[in-house]
């Protein structure tokens, strides 16, 4: 889009293959696009597929079932480091300059704080060598990014990836841009309803990834909040199609063909940038 560049996640749920995925992007008008990570991923098809479409590949999501064991005494960790490790090699190998991790999973704080640091740190080490980025999201257990955050603050190549809908789900409305976004180095924007439960428990089945506008998020104050951390980078947007068990706020996607859902998905992301550059052009008034 003239002036703001937009970027789109692929995902197993649109039910083509990661590489037809990127072609629509870019036929929608796209300007980026972000893979997930799993051992034995073609990294390399996906490296080639977006060259060919003459898309910028931004970004690589680490796998995140094991953020957990991160947490966990060095030696039992040892195999989520690795599959860290392993991950970072691909994005070194194939060009992609950062790599997204959660700090955490799970809904209770269940693991000491006592390892996370000294897991983590040749991860960031290694990145650093590779010349990659290391984006640590806001997912539930704050308190876990707050140590890497924290912790992890002499890398310069570590730092935040902002998911806007898991704010409002798993953060519970906490301001986490405002607390980490001098240090923002890639978006998550999507839409949910928000805490289902009216006593305040969270869960998975909150985080919907709508598209935007058809959640209860504030654009125009997630714009403006965007633009007084002074990003101007890629607006990315992670986006499911699939609605969560026991939920149907997504099914209307499911039933659309893929390729009317990439266009709504464009659609919907310039009316984000739209009002991103309305607030910059605001702001230098």
């Amino acid at each position: 889009m003239y002036g703001c560049k937009l970027c789109m996640g692929t995902n197993e749920q649109f039910g083509i293959p990661v590489t037809r995925q990127i072609q629509l992007f870019r036929q929608a008008g796209f300007e980026g696009v972000f893979t997930e990570w799993s051992e034995g991923e073609d990294i390399a098809a996906y490296r080639q597929a977006a060259d060919e479409a003459g898309i910028r590949y931004i970004g690589i999501h680490a796998p995140f079932g094991n953020a957990a064991k991160m947490w966990e005494p060095p030696k039992a960790a040892r195999p989520a480091v690795e599959e860290l490790l392993a991950c970072l090699q691909d994005c070194e190998k194939y060009g992609v300059p950062v790599m997204i991790v959660h700090a955490y999973i799970g809904f209770a704080d269940a693991h000491p704080l006592t390892y996370g640091l000294e897991n983590f740190r040749p991860v960031a080490e290694a990145a650093g060598r590779a010349g990659v980025r290391i984006a640590l999201e806001n997912t539930e257990g704050e308190i876990y990014l707050e140590r890497l955050m924290t912790g992890l603050r002499e890398y310069d190549n570590v730092g935040f990836c902002w998911d806007s809908g898991h704010e409002m789900c798993y953060n519970r409305g906490q301001d986490m841009l405002g607390e980490y976004g001098g240090r923002l180095f890639f978006t998550h924007l999507n839409d949910n309803l928000g805490i289902q439960d009216y006593g305040g428990a969270i869960t998975p089945l909150d985080d919907l990834h709508l598209l935007p506008f058809d959640g209860v998020a504030d654009w125009q104050d997630i714009a403006r909040r965007l633009c007084r951390q002074g990003f101007d980078d890629y607006l990315t947007f992670e986006l499911n199609t699939e609605s969560k068990p026991g939920r149907h706020e997504n099914d209307k996607y499911a039933n659309m063909p893929i390729e009317a859902y990439i266009a709504e998905a464009y659609a919907r992301s310039c009316r984000v940038a739209a009002l991103f550059l309305q607030q910059k052009a605001a702001g230098k008034a």
